[in-house]
C-alpha cells in the first residue's frame, strides 16, 4: 500500500489558481510567449532565471500562465492578491503586444498547433496521451480549501462532486472549439476527462482504500506521483486541502469571488456536519456522470439530479436555495457579499451565453468574442 500523509491545514483557509491565456492584441489569436513573459516577470521581481516565480507560473502550453495565491482566510483577501498579481503581469504583457484572456477554451485557435512547455512531465503527458493530449487548449479556475482532518478529505470530495453541475453551470465558458459552436456550454469539461486519472473521482470508504488505489495506479504506471491525479475534485495531501477543479476559466474577478465563496462555504458546512456526526451523501456514480454531462451541455438551463432518490430541479433554482441556506455560514466566514454574487451570474447569464451573444451581435466575429473577454479581465 502507498502511504500518503495528509498535511496539517487550518480549516476553511483558501487558495486560488487562475489559468490565463496569452493572446495577440491585433489578431486575438493565442500566442506562445509564456517563456518570455515569465522571464520578464522574474527579472522585474529580482528572481533568478532558474527559480520559479512564487505566484506566476508556467503551465502545459506556452500560451498559458497560471496566477496563484498564497493561503488566505477570506475570499476578499485571495481576490485582492489575484488582482495585484494580474496587474503586475499586464505590466509585462502590454509592451509585448499581448492581452490576457480567460475562458474554458479559445473560440477559434487551432488546438493541435499550440507548443508545449519544455518540461519532462509535460512531454511525458503528451507522449502518452497523443491526440487527446494535444487537444488540451483549455483553461480553468481551481480553488483549494483547507481541511483540518484527513478523515474529512474524502467525504468532502464526495460532497463537492454532488455540486459539480452547479459549479460547471456557473462557469461554463467553452461553447466554441476550433472555430465551431459545439452546442455545449462547456466543451472543456468533457474534453479534460479524456486524460488518464481525470474526470469524476471514485468513491472511497476510507483513507486506506484511497491509498491502495493510488498505490495501484503508481504500480501499474498510470501515474508517477499523486499530483498527477487530475480529478474534478481531489484531496491534495501535501497541502492538507481539498481542491475543486471543476470550473471553466472565467474572465471576471467577481465571478471568481462567487465560486470561491461557494466552495469555501460548502466545505465549511460539510466540515461542521461531519463533526456533528452526519455523513455526506454519496450519489450513485451514473447520477454524478449524468449531472456532469447535463451541466456541460445545457449550462444554467440544466435540470440536475439532486440525490440518490433521483429527485430533479433546475440547477439555478437549487443554487438560489443553496445560497440562502449557506448565507449564515458565509457571514461567519466573511464572504456573504461574494456568495450573494452567485445570484448575479444567474441573473446576468453565463459566460457561454455572453460569448454567443457577442458572436451574434458582431455578425459572427470570433475576434470580437475574445476582445469582449479581454475587456472584462482588464476591468479588474
Amino acid at each position: 500500500m502507498q502511504k500518503i500523509d495528509f498535511a496539517q491545514s487550518e480549516q476553511s483557509t483558501i487558495g486560488v489558481e487562475w489559468e490565463i491565456a496569452l493572446v495577440n492584441q491585433q489578431t486575438a489569436d493565442l500566442c506562445s510567449v509564456a517563456e518570455e513573459v515569465l522571464a520578464a516577470v522574474k527579472d522585474r521581481d529580482g528572481i533568478a532565471p532558474d527559480e520559479e516565480h512564487p505566484t506566476i507560473k508556467p503551465e502545459l502550453l506556452l500560451n498559458t500562465v497560471e496566477v496563484v495565491t498564497g493561503v488566505h482566510h477570506t475570499v476578499a483577501e485571495a481576490a485582492e492578491e489575484l488582482c495585484q498579481n494580474v496587474r503586475l503581469l499586464t505590466e509585462v504583457t502590454n509592451p509585448l503586444g499581448v492581452d490576457l484572456y480567460c475562458a474554458g477554451s479559445h473560440p477559434f485557435a487551432a488546438p493541435t498547433l499550440q507548443p508545449v512547455t519544455d518540461k519532462d512531465r509535460y512531454a511525458k503527458l503528451i507522449d502518452r496521451t497523443q491526440w487527446w493530449g494535444r487537444q488540451m487548449v483549455i483553461y480553468g479556475v481551481h480553488v483549494h480549501v483547507g481541511v483540518d482532518s484527513r478523515d474529512k478529505a474524502l467525504p468532502i470530495t464526495d460532497g463537492l462532486i454532488n455540486y459539480q453541475p452547479h459549479f460547471q453551470a456557473l462557469t461554463a465558458s467553452s461553447p466554441y472549439w476550433g472555430g465551431e459552436d459545439t452546442g455545449y456550454a462547456s466543451q472543456r469539461s468533457l474534453l479534460f476527462q479524456q486524460l488518464p486519472a481525470a474526470g469524476i473521482p471514485y468513491h472511497f470508504n476510507d483513507w486506506a482504500e484511497y491509498e491502495s488505489h493510488v498505490g495501484d495506479m503508481m504500480h501499474t504506471g498510470v501515474i508517477d506521483d499523486v499530483s498527477e491525479i487530475r480529478w474534478d475534485v481531489r484531496p491534495v495531501p501535501r497541502l492538507g486541502t481539498v481542491e475543486m477543479r471543476i470550473c471553466d476559466g472565467v474572465s471576471s474577478i467577481a465571478d471568481i469571488k462567487a465560486i470561491t465563496a461557494l466552495t469555501q462555504c460548502l466545505v465549511h458546512d460539510m466540515s461542521l456536519s461531519l463533526e456533528a456526526g452526519y455523513k455526506i451523501p454519496v450519489m450513485p456514480r451514473w447520477f454524478r456522470t449524468e449531472n456532469k454531462w447535463r451541466a456541460a451541455r445545457y449550462g444554467l438551463d440544466a435540470i440536475i439530479i439532486l440525490n440518490a432518490q433521483g429527485d430533479e430541479m433546475l440547477v439555478t433554482d437549487h443554487l438560489r436555495q443553496e445560497v440562502k441556506r449557506l448565507m449564515p455560514v458565509a457571514e461567519r466566514l466573511g464572504c456573504a457579499e461574494e456568495l450573494a454574487s452567485v445570484l448575479d451570474i444567474i441573473d446576468r447569464g453565463g459566460e457561454y451565453q455572453l460569448q454567443r451573444q457577442v458572436f451574434a451581435a458582431s455578425g459572427g466575429d470570433f475576434k470580437a468574442v475574445v476582445q469582449d473577454n479581454v475587456a472584462r479581465l482588464e476591468a479588474l
